[in-house]
């Protein structure tokens, strides 16, 4: 069954009582945050009220990314070494990744230009399109309009190589030869694959190496494999084999493609792109909604708008869907966890249902991560956004009225987004809200048309998680001073 938490504003009661004078230093002294003058956009564009002429998708692809950390009123706890529990240094991480990259993953300037290679590269498919799905409207018989940012024009069908390729970029430029990731539904291998492909890193027609996890070619995955023969495996455990492949391998790098602060960094050129396009329609969304497995989708559409939140520019509901299987932001514990099962990788301050956890296999397995991004798991403890989960059944009936109205078949992923997206459409039917609901809509389902054969002949179930499992996975978190 569907969890939901209450709606909150923006700056809600929890962020008021953790951060007092938090209105007056950064929303100025209004009692309310209901803004109706619009001002200039922090990205240097106008936002209007009313409908203009002009194409929406005729935009300038961004030249910077935007890093949320350097507008937040407190920033978000350090990554801590795995072994000592200390702050992570520069050092820690270099044998995972290029120096620009750790860099980037603990930056406070607000925007990093993008470099001129990647941008060319960029141009392949981006701006992605802002479609808005009037069909769709029509046959919810709803006064509310729904947008979706559509990232499936990418050449891997998804938002990933939005930092795949400048991932690739900045290890081939520091002279790696070799990188090794791991990935879910596939949609972020098959990108890391076409990046590398563009810069002669090995990764291999694309062209990649493809091992399943838990695999025997790792002690991580040998491991697993005695303790669980049958093991289902989970994104946390292909981390673990990827980070022991870099970590063992003086000419190999990790590339990771989702939850860290570098990549959720790459993703924000979704939201700088979706801010001109809502303005060259004169359009302000009241509710964004987006699919959150480890956050990159999300934050990359929302930490812009976030920006223009705390600038007192707009005021949108934000709401994270997950799936019922694997929630680790609706159920989970906020605390230092590991990001991969075996407990290679740093600790970091997240929502998690515990390392040891092993999501039930869903279709959305991009989705079946036991943590959340810690930056969206900071934003999320600060009152700036609502979580909630539903199964996967509504997920596929949504993603169906979905395509036979507009035309397109959803990944499993963002059909919890259409799910959550439709839900409220409704919701406006009932109270005659115009709402102006804006969606993420990361990647089409090309590569999952048998989760759609399973659903069509009924023979799909909702999967849940065992509260018993979780609480056991949960006890194993090291006990660390928040």
């Amino acid at each position: 069954m569907a969890t939901a938490l209450l709606p909150c504003s923006p700056v809600s009661d929890r962020l008021r009582r953790s951060f007092p004078g938090v209105e007056r230093s950064l929303l100025g002294s209004a009692p309310s945050l209901k803004f109706t003058v619009h001002k200039k956009l922090s990205h240097g564009h106008g936002l209007r009220t009313r409908a203009v002429s002009g194409d929406v998708n005729k935009v300038e692809i961004p030249r910077q990314w935007y890093n949320l950390v350097a507008d937040l009123p407190l920033k978000p706890p350090p990554a801590l070494h795995p072994k000592t529990h200390k702050p992570l240094k520069h050092e820690d991480l270099s044998p995972l990744f290029p120096d620009e990259l750790i860099r980037q993953e603990v930056s406070d300037d607000r925007f990093i230009p993008i470099p001129d290679e990647v941008i060319d590269i960029y141009k392949l498919w981006r701006p992605t399109p802002l479609i808005r799905a009037k069909r769709l409207e029509k046959l919810l018989e709803t006064p509310a309009k729904i947008y979706y940012k559509y990232e499936g024009t990418s050449p891997a069908g998804s938002h990933k190589p939005n930092t795949a390729v400048p991932q690739a970029w900045y290890n081939a430029q520091q002279g790696v030869k070799n990188v090794v990731t791991e990935t879910g539904a596939g949609q972020w291998g098959s990108s890391l694959a076409f990046a590398c492909s563009l810069f002669g890193l090995n990764c291999e027609t694309w062209g990649a190496q493809v091992h399943p996890s838990p695999s025997s070619v790792t002690n991580a995955g040998r491991k697993i494999l005695q303790e669980d023969p049958s093991s289902p495996g989970s994104l946390g455990i292909a981390i673990s084999e990827a980070v022991e492949v870099a970590a063992t391998h003086e000419d190999t790098k990790y590339c990771l493609g989702s939850v860290l602060n570098h990549v959720l960094l790459h993703q924000t050129i979704i939201g700088e792109e979706c801010l001109s396009q809502l303005e060259a329609v004169g359009e302000t969304p009241d509710v964004i909604i987006g699919c959150t497995g480890g956050g990159s989708n999300f934050g990359g559409l929302t930490f812009p708008f976030i920006r223009e939140m705390l600038k007192g520019r707009m005021d949108p509901l934000l709401r994270a869907v997950e799936p019922a299987a694997c929630p680790s932001l609706t159920e989970g514990v906020y605390a230092y966890d590991y990001g991969d099962t075996v407990g290679m990788t740093p600790l970091m301050k997240m929502h998690t249902l515990g390392h040891n956890f092993v999501p039930d296999p869903i279709h959305a397995g991009g989705l079946r991560y036991h943590g959340m991004a810690p930056l969206i798991s900071h934003v999320y403890e600060m009152g700036f956004m609502e979580a909630i989960a539903i199964p996967q059944t509504e997920c596929f009936q949504a993603a169906l009225q979905f395509a036979r109205t507009e035309g397109l078949i959803p990944a499993p992923e963002p059909t919890h987004a259409i799910a959550a997206a439709i839900r409220e459409a409704l919701h406006c039917k009932d109270t005659g809200e115009e709402k102006v609901i804006l969606m993420a809509m990361c990647g089409h389902g090309h590569f999952d048309l048998a989760a759609y054969e399973k659903y069509l002949q009924g023979n799909m179930v909702d999967l849940s998680y065992s509260n018993e499992k979780v609480q056991a996975s949960i006890a194993a978190i090291p006990h660390l001073v928040p």
